[in-house]
């Protein structure tokens, strides 16, 4: 059940070529240049030339809209409901519990020493309650996940968990390892207080840094990290795994955790996972890159009848079952990284159209076909190869529409870059075809994804509404971007979903990045379904579920 990567590990995290997408080696570069800027010199009559039916757009946060509501069947409920997982894991089904009686905390807990599904394990090596500790030591903080699980079944059932954060995260202590270890007690002297005394000493705990603590440095970091690792084992009694315990996570494990914790809540990798039950791919949309993960079935009887080796490939043992994954973390290919890269082409673009040197100041508002119609903002340009930024008022006027604002996003998604190793996603990235090696798997999409897409859906008290296609993002791109008019037809009884539209000029450049991204980059087809998700039974989907229960899986020794 340990998630096991024969690869070489991945540098993706750290090429960011000035918000543009993923570095490409310093000999591409110059060549990548200059054929960028040809191919905008040669599509700028394209762009802006006279068209019938083109518009403008711009940005916006997500409304508090919670899903109180039947969903879409292209969503995942939010809320809480009863678990069909941990139903078939009940001795007797005459005895099963009813939602109102699960524990959902340890308040709730009727005894949290055993369980209320059955009284004896599935396998008599097995403890019949297992609980286990997963920090996530972020950039701007670090949190415990303290998660309770059963064994009534042949692999380990989750049942609640207990979260609690701190503030600043480790990189914050940079010299002062010992600090940095110390400000870890908040939050595992919460766990002291969550898991049982006797069960303590067989509880694993691991700290898995991030993002923050990878740019202190190797030196920096490695020191804090042996620093929290010896605070671990002084002060508190958990088990410590003997590899990797506390460590900096390697991008492709947080991606393929996050695949796990779906796919897991979901139902579809656990030991009794109906049989021929198959997976979801996973595709993650951040701030700063998207990540996606699936798992590729090949026809043996065509030349490329296996996953190519390479950094891509993530071999998983889980649940008795060996997988193979494709993974790829797509570094610059993130929302806002992508906005970045929009502004940036269009004002470049513009500079042309007025001989203005690309660079110099101008109080000219620069028309955006990614900006909502009648909306404006001032975005922030950062001038390529530099940290020089400069203000820019960006209008839609009545050139923000979503066929436009595709135009453009077709140069930034570098779809024509070298493919080195075919078949090419986009940015020259290796993927195995997804329309043959996965036609007609299931495709769960988080994150910004759910934030975007989400509060524009129709909320259905009585019923659910049809499945969500790619088409039907295209369909709300289309329409958030012909400004008020097209909002008011379509969403004008939401005043709170109005003025947040009125607020975020961008979320027609949001919602036509995604439909690139999937369709563009990752060639599904418009009328694939696609679900949305942000909870299940209300744990949010992200890495660490899925990291603890490859660890809980695994074989623990429990401290002496």
């Amino acid at each position: 059940m340990f998630p096991t990567s024969t690869s070489p590990s991945s540098n993706n995290y750290e090429r960011l070529e000035n918000g543009m997408g993923p570095g490409r080696a310093s000999r591409k570069l110059a060549w990548r240049k200059l054929a960028i800027g040809v191919v905008v010199l040669i599509g700028l009559v394209w762009f802006f030339g006279p068209r019938e039916g083109t518009d403008f757009i711009p940005d916006l946060p997500t409304p508090g809209l919670e899903d109180t509501y039947i969903p879409p069947q292209g969503m995942i409920p939010t809320t809480s409901k009863p678990s069909s997982s941990q139903n078939d894991s009940i001795d007797s089904p005459s005895k099963e519990p009813s939602s109102s009686t699960r524990p959902t905390s340890p308040e709730t807990d009727p005894d949290p020493l055993k369980t209320i599904y059955c009284a004896t394990p599935h396998k008599s090596s097995s403890p019949l309650v297992q609980y286990a500790l997963m920090i996530d030591a972020g950039s701007t903080g670090s949190r415990i996940h303290v998660y309770k699980f059963h064994n009534c079944g042949p692999s380990p059932v989750y049942e609640y968990e207990v979260f609690k954060m701190t503030q600043p995260g480790l990189s914050a202590y940079k010299g002062r390892p010992a600090d940095a270890a110390e400000s870890l007690d908040v939050l595992l002297d919460e766990a002291m207080r969550v898991v049982p005394a006797s069960l303590r000493s067989c509880t694993p705990v691991a700290v898995k840094a991030t993002a923050g603590l990878r740019l202190l440095g190797t030196d920096e970091s490695a020191e804090i990290l042996e620093a929290v690792k010896r605070h671990l084992v002084v002060k508190y009694p958990f088990a410590l795994p003997e590899t990797d315990g506390v460590a900096i996570m390697d991008g492709k494990d947080e991606g393929v955790y996050a695949w796990i914790t779906a796919n897991y809540l979901l139902d579809t990798i656990r030991a009794d996972s109906p049989a021929g039950t198959t997976s979801y791919a996973v595709l993650d949309l951040g701030g700063g890159s998207t990540q996606i993960v699936f798992e590729p079935v090949f026809d043996e009887g065509k030349p490329d009848s296996a996953l190519k080796e390479g950094e891509h490939k993530y071999d998983l043992e889980f649940g008795g079952v060996k997988r193979v994954l494709y993974q790829h973390s797509y570094l610059g290919y993130g929302l806002k990284s992508a906005r970045e890269s929009v502004h940036r082409v269009v004002d470049f673009m513009a500079s042309l159209r007025t001989s203005r040197t690309a660079g110099a100041s101008s109080t000219a508002p620069v028309p955006n076909p990614c900006i909502a119609q009648g909306t404006e903002k001032v975005m922030e340009i950062s001038e390529l190869g530099t940290d020089v930024k400069r203000s820019v008022k960006m209008v839609g006027e009545d050139v923000g529409s979503f066929d436009a604002c595709n135009r453009v996003l077709e140069l930034v998604m570098a779809k024509d870059a070298l493919c080195e190793l075919k078949p090419c996603s986009f940015d020259g990235v290796y993927q195995p075809s997804l329309m043959e090696t996965f036609p007609s798997g299931k495709i769960l999409l988080l994150s910004y994804f759910y934030d975007r897409v989400n509060p524009l859906l129709p909320l259905s008290l009585s019923s659910p509404q049809p499945p969500l296609t790619i088409t039907a993002i295209s369909d709300l791109a289309t329409d958030v971007c012909l400004g008020r008019t097209a909002w008011e037809r379509r969403w004008g009884g939401n005043k709170e979903l109005m003025d947040e539209l009125e607020g975020r000029p961008e979320w027609c450049l949001d919602l036509t990045f995604m439909h690139a991204l999937l369709v563009l980059g990752y060639e599904f087809g418009d009328a694939r379904e696609v679900t949305l998700g942000k909870s299940i039974e209300g744990t949010e989907l992200g890495w660490c579920l899925g990291a603890t229960i490859a660890m809980v899986g695994a074989e623990l020794k429990c401290r002496a």
